[in-house]
């Protein structure tokens, strides 16, 4: 197949690319460097993607219509679509950024798919939009209408958005609700980043909400497997769907939202613990207040995704945990 990954210098788009390459495909990649982080570590992602047969990578930003309407010229049988501005704090210093990149950018995706004919779109979406929801685990058939940060507000605009086209226009589109995903290549804004590399300097890491949090935290392998395996079955109406009660995670259209975490909530204390036991180390702990925006705790329900694409998650936290580690000491060498 010839597939389309925006975000292919991302976390999550690198090692969508790679497996795509590795299992055959041609892959054009999409992203705009752009420096909420370390744009270096983006670059090496996408230099290591150029070393692969079938790679060609560009680098525009997804609100530029005209670029995306060349790069989609020559046709695609699939677009994962994973680019985004990430971070629920940062959404609240800039929130410009968010409706341009996730909003605007969704939006010029869209209008490539439904022109082009692409015979399937999946995107991703997030566990933050499950906001002010306190029944766990967290299930597609949940209200999401109470978003805790405008990132999640901008995401569940995604879900309604790709719900459109998919009514109008027959696009089949699947929404990827993701989990607190780690591992090797993270991004450096996410905990585990953060706290080994605070670790390793002999500085104390934050622990907000005094470190009571859980997370459902997922392998980024394991995504992948997840997110690869939603390519073949492609979103068709579902025939059950009833108007009268309308299920949130499914329609009369072409039409799908999918959890995809490890199903497995795990609290923040356990997370350092494994952390400090790979490291060899012990963390000095800073013991703050929540965050405006934060999710309590998170926990997916992925019955659906498991019964539909028979996804299961296989590595445990000390094993992703330990990989991490040995990616990062290799990296960065401190």
């Amino acid at each position: 197949m010839r597939i389309l990954v925006t975000g292919s210098a991302g976390f999550i788009g690198f090692h969508l690319a790679a497996r795509l390459l590795d299992d055959g495909h041609e892959v054009v990649g999409l992203d705009g460097f752009t420096p909420y982080y370390d744009v270096a570590l983006k670059h090496r992602r996408h230099a290591l993607l150029k070393e692969k047969a079938g790679f060609c990578g560009h680098e525009a930003m997804l609100e530029d219509f005209s670029v995306l309407e060349r790069i989609y010229g020559d046709g695609f049988d699939a677009v994962f679509h994973l680019a985004a501005q990430a971070g629920v704090r940062y959404s609240i210093q800039n929130p410009h950024a968010y409706v341009q990149s996730n909003v605007t950018g969704f939006l010029h995706v869209l209008e490539g798919c439904r022109h082009t004919g692409v015979e399937h779109l999946v995107y991703a979406s997030t566990s933050s939009v499950y906001g002010g929801n306190a029944r766990l685990p967290f299930a597609e058939d949940q209200n999401v209408d109470h978003p805790l940060s405008l990132y999640a507000a901008t995401k569940k605009a995604n879900e309604l958005m790709a719900h459109s086209y998919s009514s109008l226009y027959g696009l089949p589109t699947t929404g990827l609700r993701f989990f607190t995903v780690y591992g090797p290549w993270g991004r450096p804004d996410m905990a585990l980043f953060l706290f080994t590399r605070n670790i390793l300097a002999g500085k104390p890491i934050d622990l907000f909400n005094n470190g009571n949090h859980q997370r459902d935290f997922t392998y980024v392998d394991d995504i992948v497997r997840g997110v690869v395996a939603a390519l073949d079955h492609v979103a068709a109406p579902d025939p059950d769907w009833d108007p009268m009660t309308p299920a949130p995670g499914s329609s009369s259209a072409p039409y799908k939202i999918y959890n995809i975490g490890n199903q497995l909530p795990v609290s923040l204390l356990r997370y350092i613990e494994v952390l400090e036991q790979c490291l060899g180390r012990k963390a000095q702990r800073t013991l703050k207040p929540s965050q405006p925006g934060d999710i309590l705790d998170t926990w997916a329900d992925v019955a659906a995704l498991e019964r539909d694409v028979g996804y299961r998650p296989r590595t445990t936290l000390e094993e992703g945990v330990k990989h991490f580690v040995e990616w990062y000491l290799d990296y960065y060498r401190p």
